[in-house]
Protein backbone atom coordinates (compact mmCIF):
# COMPACT_ATOMS: atom_id res chain seq x y z
CA UNK A 1 0.00 0.00 0.00
CA UNK A 2 1.81 2.99 0.95
CA UNK A 3 5.89 2.95 1.86
CA UNK A 4 9.04 1.85 0.65
CA UNK A 5 8.70 -1.66 1.21
CA UNK A 6 6.23 -3.34 1.92
CA UNK A 7 5.97 -7.14 2.72
CA UNK A 8 3.07 -9.75 2.34
CA UNK A 9 3.02 -13.13 4.32
CA UNK A 10 0.54 -16.10 4.09
CA UNK A 11 0.34 -17.85 6.78
CA UNK A 12 -3.56 -19.41 5.63
CA UNK A 13 -2.54 -20.77 2.46
CA UNK A 14 0.64 -23.31 2.27
CA UNK A 15 1.24 -22.51 -1.30
CA UNK A 16 1.21 -18.66 -0.83
CA UNK A 17 3.29 -16.37 -1.75
CA UNK A 18 6.29 -14.83 0.42
CA UNK A 19 6.00 -11.26 -1.12
CA UNK A 20 8.51 -8.64 -1.05
CA UNK A 21 7.72 -5.17 -3.08
CA UNK A 22 10.19 -2.33 -3.38
CA UNK A 23 10.44 0.43 -5.66
CA UNK A 24 11.24 -1.63 -9.18
CA UNK A 25 11.00 -4.97 -7.82
CA UNK A 26 8.48 -7.98 -7.00
CA UNK A 27 9.71 -11.33 -6.33
CA UNK A 28 7.62 -14.31 -6.36
CA UNK A 29 8.14 -17.42 -4.95
CA UNK A 30 5.69 -19.73 -6.07
CA UNK A 31 2.27 -19.31 -7.94
CA UNK A 32 -0.88 -19.91 -6.71
CA UNK A 33 -4.27 -21.77 -8.13
CA UNK A 34 -7.45 -19.65 -9.11
CA UNK A 35 -9.35 -21.33 -5.58
CA UNK A 36 -6.23 -19.95 -3.82
CA UNK A 37 -6.08 -16.71 -5.46
CA UNK A 38 -9.95 -16.38 -4.36
CA UNK A 39 -9.60 -17.59 -0.96
CA UNK A 40 -7.01 -14.87 -0.61
CA UNK A 41 -9.16 -12.22 -1.92
CA UNK A 42 -11.79 -12.81 0.07
CA UNK A 43 -9.54 -13.26 3.45
CA UNK A 44 -6.61 -11.27 3.05
CA UNK A 45 -4.47 -10.47 6.09
CA UNK A 46 -5.17 -7.83 8.49
CA UNK A 47 -3.27 -5.62 10.03
CA UNK A 48 -3.49 -2.07 11.56
CA UNK A 49 -5.08 -0.32 8.48
CA UNK A 50 -7.36 -2.99 7.49
CA UNK A 51 -8.49 -3.52 10.97
CA UNK A 52 -9.06 0.93 11.29
CA UNK A 53 -10.53 0.70 7.75
CA UNK A 54 -12.85 -2.61 8.37
CA UNK A 55 -11.75 -4.52 5.77
CA UNK A 56 -12.68 -8.09 6.85
CA UNK A 57 -16.33 -6.88 7.05
CA UNK A 58 -16.12 -5.00 4.08
CA UNK A 59 -14.97 -7.62 2.07
CA UNK A 60 -17.87 -9.90 3.34
CA UNK A 61 -20.71 -7.17 1.82
CA UNK A 62 -20.62 -8.91 -1.54
CA UNK A 63 -21.63 -12.39 -2.68
CA UNK A 64 -19.06 -14.70 -1.89
CA UNK A 65 -16.75 -15.30 -5.44
CA UNK A 66 -18.21 -19.38 -5.37
CA UNK A 67 -21.47 -18.14 -5.97
CA UNK A 68 -21.48 -15.44 -8.61
CA UNK A 69 -23.67 -15.83 -10.99
CA UNK A 70 -20.84 -14.91 -13.44
CA UNK A 71 -17.81 -13.04 -13.77
CA UNK A 72 -19.42 -9.44 -13.78
CA UNK A 73 -21.61 -9.65 -10.82
CA UNK A 74 -18.98 -8.31 -8.14
CA UNK A 75 -18.55 -5.76 -10.80
CA UNK A 76 -22.17 -5.11 -10.35
CA UNK A 77 -22.20 -5.51 -6.69
CA UNK A 78 -18.92 -3.67 -6.01
CA UNK A 79 -19.77 -0.62 -8.29
CA UNK A 80 -23.39 -0.22 -6.38
CA UNK A 81 -22.66 -0.37 -3.02
CA UNK A 82 -19.47 2.13 -3.64
CA UNK A 83 -22.09 4.73 -5.06
CA UNK A 84 -23.96 4.07 -1.43
CA UNK A 85 -20.94 4.89 0.27
CA UNK A 86 -20.44 7.97 -1.84
CA UNK A 87 -23.88 9.00 -1.18
CA UNK A 88 -23.92 8.72 2.66
CA UNK A 89 -20.59 11.23 2.36
CA UNK A 90 -22.66 13.58 0.11
CA UNK A 91 -25.25 13.46 2.36
CA UNK A 92 -23.15 13.60 5.74
CA UNK A 93 -21.20 16.87 3.98
CA UNK A 94 -24.90 18.45 3.21
CA UNK A 95 -25.70 18.09 6.75
CA UNK A 96 -23.03 20.11 7.58
CA UNK A 97 -23.23 22.79 4.59
CA UNK A 98 -27.36 23.61 5.81
CA UNK A 99 -25.41 24.06 8.93
CA UNK A 100 -22.90 26.68 8.02
CA UNK A 101 -25.60 28.19 5.52
CA UNK A 102 -27.84 29.05 8.87
CA UNK A 103 -24.57 30.54 10.69
CA UNK A 104 -23.75 32.16 7.15
CA UNK A 105 -20.74 31.03 6.72
CA UNK A 106 -20.23 31.26 2.95
CA UNK A 107 -16.46 30.40 2.72
CA UNK A 108 -17.07 26.73 4.23
CA UNK A 109 -20.29 26.11 2.07
CA UNK A 110 -18.45 27.08 -0.83
CA UNK A 111 -15.81 24.87 0.46
CA UNK A 112 -17.96 21.80 1.68
CA UNK A 113 -20.16 22.14 -1.90
CA UNK A 114 -16.89 21.80 -3.98
CA UNK A 115 -16.41 18.37 -1.94
CA UNK A 116 -20.01 17.64 -2.75
CA UNK A 117 -19.55 18.40 -6.75
CA UNK A 118 -16.35 16.13 -6.78
CA UNK A 119 -18.32 13.32 -5.40
CA UNK A 120 -21.11 14.14 -7.79
CA UNK A 121 -18.72 13.49 -10.88
CA UNK A 122 -16.87 10.75 -9.36
CA UNK A 123 -20.49 8.55 -8.85
CA UNK A 124 -21.12 9.60 -12.68
CA UNK A 125 -17.87 8.41 -14.12
CA UNK A 126 -17.71 5.13 -12.16
CA UNK A 127 -20.81 4.27 -14.19
CA UNK A 128 -18.68 3.91 -17.16
CA UNK A 129 -17.79 0.30 -15.44
CA UNK A 130 -20.98 -1.04 -15.72
CA UNK A 131 -20.88 -0.45 -19.91
CA UNK A 132 -18.04 -3.08 -19.49
CA UNK A 133 -20.80 -5.90 -19.10
CA UNK A 134 -22.66 -7.38 -21.68
CA UNK A 135 -26.45 -7.40 -22.34
CA UNK A 136 -26.67 -11.17 -21.87
CA UNK A 137 -24.51 -10.52 -18.73
CA UNK A 138 -26.31 -8.11 -17.28
CA UNK A 139 -29.88 -10.19 -17.76
CA UNK A 140 -28.38 -12.95 -15.60
CA UNK A 141 -27.12 -10.78 -12.86
CA UNK A 142 -30.76 -8.67 -12.92
CA UNK A 143 -32.51 -12.33 -12.44
CA UNK A 144 -30.49 -11.99 -9.07
CA UNK A 145 -31.76 -8.63 -7.53
CA UNK A 146 -35.61 -10.11 -7.08
CA UNK A 147 -38.04 -6.91 -7.42
CA UNK A 148 -35.06 -4.45 -6.27
CA UNK A 149 -34.62 -1.74 -8.47
CA UNK A 150 -32.18 1.40 -8.00
CA UNK A 151 -34.80 3.84 -6.99
CA UNK A 152 -34.92 1.84 -3.83
CA UNK A 153 -31.32 3.27 -3.44
CA UNK A 154 -31.31 4.34 0.33
CA UNK A 155 -28.56 6.87 -0.36
CA UNK A 156 -30.64 8.24 -3.01
CA UNK A 157 -33.83 8.63 -1.30
CA UNK A 158 -31.87 10.22 1.49
CA UNK A 159 -30.44 12.86 -1.40
CA UNK A 160 -33.89 13.47 -2.71
CA UNK A 161 -34.96 14.60 0.28
CA UNK A 162 -32.59 17.16 1.12
CA UNK A 163 -32.36 19.90 -1.21
CA UNK A 164 -35.85 21.84 0.69
CA UNK A 165 -33.86 21.59 3.36
CA UNK A 166 -31.27 23.43 1.81
CA UNK A 167 -33.41 26.08 0.25
CA UNK A 168 -35.41 26.82 3.05
CA UNK A 169 -32.18 27.54 4.59
CA UNK A 170 -30.44 29.30 1.83
CA UNK A 171 -34.09 31.68 1.23
CA UNK A 172 -33.79 32.72 5.42
CA UNK A 173 -30.25 33.97 4.97
CA UNK A 174 -29.25 34.48 2.35
CA UNK A 175 -32.58 35.85 0.30
CA UNK A 176 -34.90 36.88 2.92
CA UNK A 177 -32.36 37.89 5.80
CA UNK A 178 -30.59 40.28 3.47
CA UNK A 179 -33.82 42.21 1.87
CA UNK A 180 -32.91 40.11 -1.61
CA UNK A 181 -34.93 38.21 -4.30
CA UNK A 182 -33.18 35.73 -6.84
CA UNK A 183 -33.65 38.40 -9.10
CA UNK A 184 -31.85 41.00 -7.06
CA UNK A 185 -28.65 38.31 -6.42
CA UNK A 186 -28.65 37.46 -10.64
CA UNK A 187 -29.37 41.12 -12.38
CA UNK A 188 -30.97 43.59 -10.59
CA UNK A 189 -28.55 43.99 -7.66
CA UNK A 190 -25.96 41.85 -8.98
CA UNK A 191 -22.34 42.06 -7.39
CA UNK A 192 -21.07 38.63 -7.15
CA UNK A 193 -21.32 38.36 -3.50
CA UNK A 194 -22.26 35.85 -0.72
CA UNK A 195 -25.64 35.48 -1.79
CA UNK A 196 -24.97 34.67 -5.35
CA UNK A 197 -21.73 32.20 -4.75
CA UNK A 198 -24.03 29.87 -2.52
CA UNK A 199 -26.76 30.08 -5.00
CA UNK A 200 -23.85 29.16 -8.01
CA UNK A 201 -22.96 26.23 -5.72
CA UNK A 202 -26.35 24.91 -5.12
CA UNK A 203 -27.41 25.17 -8.81
CA UNK A 204 -24.27 23.35 -9.81
CA UNK A 205 -24.80 20.36 -7.21
CA UNK A 206 -28.24 20.39 -8.80
CA UNK A 207 -27.11 20.09 -12.25
CA UNK A 208 -24.67 17.58 -11.52
CA UNK A 209 -27.37 15.65 -10.16
CA UNK A 210 -29.28 15.82 -13.41
CA UNK A 211 -26.20 14.82 -15.29
CA UNK A 212 -25.89 12.25 -13.05
CA UNK A 213 -29.72 10.85 -13.65
CA UNK A 214 -29.03 11.13 -17.37
CA UNK A 215 -25.59 8.90 -17.17
CA UNK A 216 -27.93 6.57 -15.78
CA UNK A 217 -30.61 6.26 -18.59
CA UNK A 218 -27.66 5.86 -21.14
CA UNK A 219 -26.63 2.73 -19.18
CA UNK A 220 -30.44 1.52 -19.61
CA UNK A 221 -30.27 2.27 -22.83
CA UNK A 222 -27.47 0.33 -23.16
CA UNK A 223 -28.04 -2.69 -21.02
CA UNK A 224 -32.12 -3.40 -20.82
CA UNK A 225 -33.23 -0.71 -23.49
CA UNK A 226 -35.55 1.71 -22.64
CA UNK A 227 -38.64 -0.15 -24.50
CA UNK A 228 -39.09 -2.20 -21.75
CA UNK A 229 -40.64 -2.71 -18.24
CA UNK A 230 -38.72 -2.70 -15.20
CA UNK A 231 -38.55 -5.57 -12.20
CA UNK A 232 -41.33 -3.84 -10.63
CA UNK A 233 -43.04 -3.86 -14.14
CA UNK A 234 -43.16 -0.03 -15.05
CA UNK A 235 -41.79 1.87 -18.06
CA UNK A 236 -38.03 2.78 -17.50
CA UNK A 237 -39.18 5.41 -19.37
CA UNK A 238 -40.38 6.44 -16.07
CA UNK A 239 -36.48 7.32 -15.39
CA UNK A 240 -36.44 10.12 -17.96
CA UNK A 241 -39.20 12.10 -15.80
CA UNK A 242 -37.06 11.76 -12.86
CA UNK A 243 -34.32 13.16 -14.67
CA UNK A 244 -35.68 16.03 -15.72
CA UNK A 245 -36.57 17.02 -11.80
CA UNK A 246 -34.77 19.98 -10.74
CA UNK A 247 -34.04 20.46 -6.87
CA UNK A 248 -34.08 24.45 -7.42
CA UNK A 249 -36.07 25.16 -9.88
CA UNK A 250 -36.22 29.45 -8.85
CA UNK A 251 -32.38 29.35 -9.67
CA UNK A 252 -33.21 27.71 -13.21
CA UNK A 253 -36.12 30.06 -13.64
CA UNK A 254 -33.89 33.29 -13.52
CA UNK A 255 -32.19 32.16 -16.50
CA UNK A 256 -35.67 32.21 -18.53
CA UNK A 257 -36.98 35.34 -16.71
CA UNK A 258 -33.50 37.04 -17.50
CA UNK A 259 -33.63 36.32 -21.05
CA UNK A 260 -36.88 37.53 -21.09
CA UNK A 261 -36.21 40.73 -19.48
CA UNK A 262 -33.26 40.85 -21.58
CA UNK A 263 -34.39 40.28 -25.26
CA UNK A 264 -37.42 42.75 -24.66
CA UNK A 265 -34.98 45.65 -25.17
CA UNK A 266 -33.46 44.85 -28.54
CA UNK A 267 -36.52 42.40 -29.80
CA UNK A 268 -37.33 38.99 -30.76
CA UNK A 269 -35.20 39.52 -34.21
CA UNK A 270 -32.22 41.04 -34.28
CA UNK A 271 -30.11 43.49 -36.61
CA UNK A 272 -27.47 41.29 -37.90
CA UNK A 273 -23.97 42.59 -36.66
CA UNK A 274 -22.11 41.67 -39.88
CA UNK A 275 -21.97 44.41 -43.06
CA UNK A 276 -23.82 43.50 -45.56
CA UNK A 277 -22.37 43.20 -49.51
Amino acid sequence: MIGQLVAIQGTMFPRFWNIIISPGQCKEQETMTRDEWHKLIEMPKMLDYGVYLNVEPLLQCQKPLDQLCNGDELQFQIVHQVEELWMKLIAYTLVDVRDFIDRGNTHRVVTLMGRVHRLMRLMTQQLELLETMSPREYQEVRKQLGNGSGQESPGFQVLLRMPNDLWESFKAVYLDGRGLTVADIYDARYDHGDSYVVAEALIEYDELFQKFRAMHICLVHRSIGMGSRSLKGRPVQLLESGARHRFFPELWDIRCDMTDAWGASYGVVRKPIHTVA
